[in-house]
């Protein structure tokens, strides 16, 4: 097992050039879920990930249609006396606004220095494709130490709205020991982590109406009730002077931190200096009593992610808007539900609305928040990997992002996730310029060699 392991290894790196042929040949298919002008490119993708899967040796490769983007799935299951493992991905991407800023065309990957810049660099395609390349240097030198199964879905960016439902018609086949997610990455190139508790989403669409047409601000102004300003006032009060949201009942089952985890948490190399360089913000802000490490990782949220009204256009309108809209995501802790969020946010409009205007509430999607177990087999190979490669013991820490089907997997099919991967912090991933840096998304392939032959 040594001697396969080793010569594994070797063959990842006598193939570095072809693996990172293969990433941007990927990369190349704008694979966007939220736009149904990609709907043949979400199924090319699809389709480029079952001929790599088949040249592994997978078995069982098949693209699962879903009511809106298919569901790839691959197995091997030939490794006796051996765990299990679930391998999730996801193969869709963000959108590409504003296009205006990206230095080089979105899906046209290029290196600069030592990272590479596309569209799903970080998030995660070169997750999903380091996973096959760490697989394809284990079956070219020897079978495989454990049992492997592909569920690689295409709409994680728009809140895997069909991966529930396909998870609970296929839980026998979905049966696995535990799932491998690279979807989280790492805190730093010279410090590699595991997480072990994501935040959950509560994303809201908030439209507030007042007279039936937009009015000349002279003739009207001041005499009937102004939408834009009427939802400004309603955001405004969400939060008080101390960051703390005000909806009704908000903050009942948020699962508080213990002292111990927040001794562990501020172990963490992420100060107030790190977030200032990351943001590019002046000054640091949100809910006092907490540092920023554990405001993003550990406390529920509420923010603005973008407002419409009235005229928005050069120069000058002097109108009165009939409408006006926000979109607003909370990201959620153990143990808030986006439902029982939605109901708070319900409440509080109700409450706060003035006289003169009407109000709805769309609700766009929503996950569940996760924390998992830190001592279980896989986050143990998955540490002694990082180990093997860093030379260091990895951080354990928690992702203020959202990944829906850790907490979904819990649910229906009774497993835990080993949330990893090899982004950094500053990948700008959904933002323009997303990039990964090489370097350590080779080591990362090295390190998923170890993880599975220490799982045996």
């Amino acid at each position: 097992m040594t001697d396969n392991r080793e010569n594994a290894l070797a063959y990842a790196h006598k193939n570095k050039d072809n693996f990172l042929h293969e990433l941007k040949e990927v990369l190349r298919i704008p694979s966007i879920s939220t736009n149904s002008e990609n709907k043949a490119d979400m199924l090319h993708t699809a389709e480029w990930l079952t001929e790599k899967l088949r040249g592994l040796g997978m078995e069982n490769v098949e693209i699962f249609p879903t009511a809106k983007h298919p569901v790839v799935y691959a197995d091997w299951l030939h490794a006796e006396n051996a765990p299990t493992v679930l391998i999730y991905g996801h193969y869709d991407v963000q959108p590409v606004d504003p296009l205006d800023l990206w230095e080089s065309p979105p899906f046209e990957p290029t290196q600069r220095g030592d990272s590479l810049h596309a569209r799903g660099a970080s998030d995660m395609k070169g997750q999903v494709v380091a996973v096959i390349k760490a697989i394809e240097s284990i079956v070219e030198n020897g079978d495989l130490p454990v049992n492997i199964k592909f569920m690689i879905e295409g709409e994680e960016e728009i809140g895997s709205p069909s991966l529930v439902d396909f998870m609970e018609a296929h839980k026998d086949m979905l049966a696995a020991d535990f799932c491998l997610n690279p979807d989280a990455g790492i805190m730093d190139k010279k410090l590699p982590s595991i997480t072990y508790a994501l935040r959950g989403l509560a994303y809201f669409e908030i439209r507030v109406y007042g007279p039936s047409h937009d009015l000349h601000s002279g003739l009207y102004g001041g005499a009937v009730a102004n939408p834009a300003n009427a939802l400004m006032t309603l955001i405004a009060g969400m939060k008080d002077e101390n960051g703390r949201i005000t909806l009704p009942g908000f903050y009942d089952k948020v699962r508080p931190l213990d002292d111990e985890e927040r001794v562990e948490l501020a172990r963490l190399p992420m100060k107030d200096d790190f977030y200032l360089e990351a943001t590019g913000s002046s000054a640091l802000w949100g809910e006092k009593s907490y540092s920023a490490v554990e405001r993003t990782g550990a406390r529920p949220t509420l923010d603005v992610n973008g407002m419409l009204a009235g005229f928005t256009g050069e120069g000058a309108k002097t109108v009165l808007p009939a409408k006006a809209m926000a979109k607003i995501s909370m990201r959620l802790v153990p143990d808030q539900t986006p439902d029982e969020v939605y109901e708070q946010l319900k409440q509080y409009m109700e409450e706060n609305a003035p006289k003169g205007v009407t109000w709805d509430i769309k609700v766009e999607h929503g996950g569940h928040p996760s924390i998992s177990e830190r001592d279980g087999v896989g986050v143990r190979a998955m540490a002694k990997a990082f180990e093997n490669v860093w030379g260091v013991v990895p951080l354990f820490t928690r992702g203020g992002g959202s990944i829906p089907v850790v907490a979904e997997m819990q649910n229906i099919l009774g497993i835990e996730s080993v949330l990893t991967g090899f982004g950094l912090p500053d990948d700008r991933i959904h933002s323009p310029n997303e990039k990964q840096d090489l370097p350590t998304w080779y080591r990362g392939i090295d390190a998923l060699i170890h993880f599975f032959y220490n799982l045996s």
